[in-house]
């Protein structure tokens, strides 16, 4: 059930971005920045949460997810530093991704050719 779960949330999630992308013409970046800001308005306003207890991995793993890991990381080092966490929070709660990120890049470019697009 956990599985069928993440499946619904995520594909909706992927739903709406391809939505938007095919139907209103907006341009992937737009979406993809649009999805980390939704994810942290939603963290913050407290309405994320429940999705990410019903949809599992499905909520966190697409980019709202990443947005969400960020306002949770603010909200949790603010109450720890003041106001300084708003500045770290975010950062020191999603660099094992971000790091993972970067690795990986690197790792992929040394394997394959990149090639920019003429």
């Amino acid at each position: 059930m956990e599985y069928l779960r993440a499946f619904i949330v995520g594909g909706a999630i992927c739903v709406i971005g391809q939505i938007l992308m095919d139907f209103f013409k907006i341009p992937s970046p737009y979406v993809l920045v649009s999805f980390v800001t939704i994810g942290v308005i939603l963290t913050g306003l407290g309405i994320y949460e429940p999705i990410v207890k019903f949809g599992g991995a499905g909520a966190t793993v697409p980019l709202t997810g990443f947005g969400y890991g960020l306002g949770k990381g603010v909200i949790e080092e603010v109450g720890k530093k003041g106001i300084l966490g708003a500045f770290t929070g975010g950062t020191a709660a999603n660099a094992g991704g971000i790091a993972a990120a970067v690795l990986f890049g690197y790792i992929m470019s040394l394997i394959f050719t990149p090639k920019t697009k003429p």
